[in-house]
């Protein structure tokens, strides 16, 4: 394969989808798609075999699909919505931890660069790389995801939002339609396993992020899925084994990924089943998919209704440039149409490579000649259920709320400081983030952390553990304080001190253990 000839270490921003992972380049003011294999994106694929439990990925799984001797993870992106740095997988008959598979996937895809890329790398070049992750994702999957790019030998520059790395690329192309009453604009980001979306406050080549929305379970794999069950009803295919659903499955993807605007019919081989191709009116197609295509716009109104910043009334529809579209099932017809309806045709764009534009705009970032800046946000609140009344209740204390600004890489963490004098003989605190609040209370998508018990009373420090001691009230404790810090990738530490006996100690916090 034809490599470019670099002079400066490669700098890649890299979109790792629940389908494909998708590389870019910065390229002297350019940002070319790398092909790997003579192909746009690599496979986000994992393959186990059921005999001896090895494992491929990439483009060495595609061949293993339909083979029954391995099981292929077609979806590895959606396992790491819930999943913790414990959580495993079983594939093939065998239990794999779920971050060996993801460090597995992006060592395949690190050595894929070097070895069958037009990326113009050699063995030992240094992979700098800004990495991105769903806008609603939990912390879990952020400290999941940065810790296996870095096991994997990239150097990660900085973790950005999908939707906030794809405002860099709007920024790139249509920089004219921002103008100084005219600001703002929103990224409707549909991928494969998951929507985002995101307002984007653009000064000059400042981008700040002002709120996000999203489903965390809702892409692609299910357009597929819903499809495959239209044409599975049509072609009266009766019960299906596993095998058969996926082939099924795989083919109205690749017929789905194949329409048009201009597509009247919707044509699918049934060979596999024995049976003449089938051809559908597209509309029941699109019927079929209204349901999907209605929840993300359900979920993309308040990013609009709701998005307030400090000091300021609700965003005004006449200070927004527009929408844009991105990621790979943006692409589907009836996305442009119901969103140009609802909103308006001029105001409404997507992306010329709605597929690529995530790595695009995560390139854009590293290219410092570009000089563009991001300010992100939280995107979920994080927060403590603590003990309450010797034990008998529990008080949620929110510590960084939603939308609150992240420091920018390099930058020192964002701090939080709780000091107060402890009323039981143990700290039992159970970490947690969410969706939303609701009368103080945490509220929407939940997503577990660490449990941490922490030895108030000095009798209990020489126990091996605290799991089994009871929660006891007690007068006059000691003043406690706990110092919480977030990085500019989301990953969170608590110090724990005890000021007047000397106690101190750090949890550096993973998140959700499955």
């Amino acid at each position: 394969m034809a490599r470019r000839r670099r002079k400066d270490p490669p700098r890649l921003g890299i979109d790792f989808g629940t389908t494909h992972t998708v590389v870019a380049l910065v390229d002297r003011g350019n940002y070319p798609v790398v092909a790997i294999d003579g192909e746009d994106a690599f496979p986000s694929l994992v393959a186990a075999s059921r005999l001896t439990g090895e494992l491929r990925f990439g483009s060495a799984a595609v061949p293993l699909r339909h083979d029954p001797d391995w099981e292929v993870l077609r979806s590895l992106k959606r396992f790491l919505s819930d999943g913790g740095p414990a959580t495993g997988v079983l594939l093939g008959g065998h239990r794999f931890l779920l971050a060996d598979l993801l460090t597995g996937f992006l060592t395949a895809l690190a050595d894929a660069l070097v070895e069958d890329s037009n990326a113009g790398l050699s063995p030992g070049d240094p992979l700098e790389a800004a990495v991105s992750v769903p806008a609603n994702s939990s912390s879990a999957q952020r400290f999941l995801t940065l810790d296996a790019f870095r096991r994997a030998g990239f150097s990660v520059t900085s973790l950005l939002n999908e939707p906030s790395a794809a405002g860099f690329e709007y920024a790139h192309r249509y920089r004219e339609t921002i103008t100084a009453k005219r600001e703002y604009v929103v990224v409707y980001d549909l991928g494969g396993g998951t929507f985002d979306a995101s307002l984007l406050r653009m000064t000059g080549r400042a981008n700040d992020v002002v709120t996000s929305e999203g489903v965390r379970r809702l892409g692609g794999d299910d357009f597929d899925e819903t499809i495959a069950d239209l044409v599975a009803s049509k072609a009266q295919l009766g019960t299906l084994s596993g095998a058969q659903r996926q082939l099924l499955v795989e083919e109205c993807g690749r017929q789905k990924e194949a329409i048009s605007p201009q597509t009247r019919r919707f044509l699918v081989d049934l060979s596999a089943f024995e049976k003449d191709p089938l051809a559908i009116p597209i509309d029941d197609v699109y019927d079929a998919c209204e349901p999907l295509v209605s929840a993300t716009i359900d979920a993309l109104t308040p990013v609009l209704r709701d998005a307030r910043r400090e000091g300021e009334s609700e965003v005004d529809w006449n200070e927004v440039a527009g929408i844009y579209i991105v990621g790979g099932a943006g692409a589907f017809p009836l996305v442009l149409r119901r969103l140009r309806e609802r909103f308006g045709e001029k105001r409404v764009r997507r992306s010329s490579q709605p597929f690529a534009a995530t790595a695009i705009g995560l390139a854009i970032t590293l290219d410092q000649e570009a000089g563009y800046t991001l300010e992100e946000r939280l995107t979920r609140t994080f927060g403590v259920f603590r003990e309450a009344s010797g034990g008998g209740d529990v008080t949620f204390d929110p510590i960084f709320l939603k939308d609150t600004p992240l420091p920018r890489p390099g930058s020192p963490p964002l701090v939080a400081v709780r000091t107060y004098r402890a009323a039981h003989n143990i700290g039992h605190f159970r970490f947690l983030e969410c969706g939303r609040l609701e009368a103080g209370r945490p509220d929407g998508d939940l997503s577990p952390w660490d449990d941490v018990r922490v030895p108030f009373d000095p009798a209990l420090r020489a126990l091996a553990s605290l799991q089994g001691v009871g929660v006891e009230r007690r007068e006059g404790g000691p003043v406690v304080e706990e110092r919480y810090a977030i990085t500019a990738e989301g990953a969170v530490e608590v110090r724990v001190t005890l000021p007047e006996d000397g106690f101190d100690e750090t949890y550096r916090l993973r998140g959700a253990r499955a």
